[in-house]
């Protein structure tokens, strides 16, 4: 296991150029003592690490230094051949480029051991990480999106608004990200970052200006904050239930459940669930007849009895 972490520290030296002990720490999780030793254990082994104090500094490799030391153990073979969601390779043009990668990487592994585990993996586990629901969206301009990123280029698009209406923007691309199928760019204007959905661009064009990157911009965290905030902000509708056990695996369908109490003397579970909309509310209520009772809010129960009592005096 260290000798692992030691070759780790190597390549990831070799490869950032400069990493405070905190940054190792976080990436290897570890301790900063236990970088502090290994990195001691590297220098009595002969390898020329270095240590720079002060603002930007941190641990780096002597200019000179380089290692082909790239040795996978079996866990790291498998997570390199668990199969990526070929729809997202292909919204990107990498399918076959991916395709490709991965055979040449299967052909490099030493010992055919390796290979089978490799082989083994990819046969095992498939990704796809489209819901049921979802359309394939029209990516026409995720290629201009992409070009824009590579070349570290400001972007001059049109985008439509929530409301349909168009506007003019002018953005530093900081990154794309795919949620399902459906892919945002995630750009700074105006002294902030948001998110733009590909789908609603509407015309794209390179701009021969630079793009402003922020020099601690984290694509990952930022959409980790960035979800999470969005999901916090969602229009939430609470409402109470008392109804037959024999639904509660059908409510989970149609509602996000988020208590389910015991059973009272009649076999009844009191339920809670979260909507978006009291309209919600009140189609779940209906849809399940007599096999549920709402208990709150008091006006949606009032609401649902005189959609029944209409629906009874329809068919009568």
């Amino acid at each position: 296991m260290r000798a692992d972490r030691l070759l780790s520290i190597l390549l990831l030296l070799q490869t950032h150029t400069r990493l405070t002990g905190r940054e190792l720490a976080e990436r290897l999780e570890v301790s900063e003592r236990t970088i502090h030793r290994d990195m001691e254990s590297l220098s009595s082994a002969g390898v020329p690490v270095m240590a720079e104090r002060g603002a930007g500094g941190g641990w780096s490799l002597s200019e000179s230094y380089s290692t082909n030391l790239t040795g996978l153990n079996f866990t790291e073979i498998q997570s390199l051949f668990i199969a990526a969601p070929i729809h997202l390779m292909a919204d990107l043009g990498l399918r076959q480029a991916s395709e490709a990668a991965l055979i040449k990487l299967l052909a490099a592994l030493p010992g055919e051991r390796s290979r089978h585990d490799a082989a083994f993996m990819r046969q095992r586990i498939h990704i796809d990480g489209a819901g049921w629901q979802q359309e394939p969206e029209l990516l026409e301009w995720l290629p201009v999106v992409q070009e824009a990123l590579w070349q570290e280029g400001k972007l001059h698009m049109t985008y439509q608004r929530n409301d349909g209406t168009s506007a003019e923007r002018e953005v530093d691309p900081l990154g794309l990200v795919a949620k399902g199928r459906i892919w945002y760019l995630v750009a700074n204007v105006d002294n902030q970052t948001r998110t733009y959905r590909i789908s609603r661009i509407q015309k794209a064009q390179i701009s021969d200006q630079s793009v402003q990157r922020p020099p601690d911009f984290d694509l990952a965290a930022f959409w980790r904050e960035s979800s999470a905030q969005f999901k916090a902000n969602l229009p939430r509708y609470c409402a109470t239930f008392r109804v037959d056990p024999a639904i509660v695996s059908d409510m989970r369908y149609a509602g996000h459940i988020e208590h389910v109490s015991s059973a009272d003397a009649d076999g009844w579970l009191t339920v809670e669930v979260r909507f978006d909309v009291e309209l919600e509310a009140r189609a779940y209520a209906l849809g399940f007849g007599g096999q549920l009772e709402v208990l709150s809010p008091v006006e949606l129960r009032d609401t649902v009895l005189r959609l029944a009592q209409d629906v009874i005096k329809r068919h009568t």
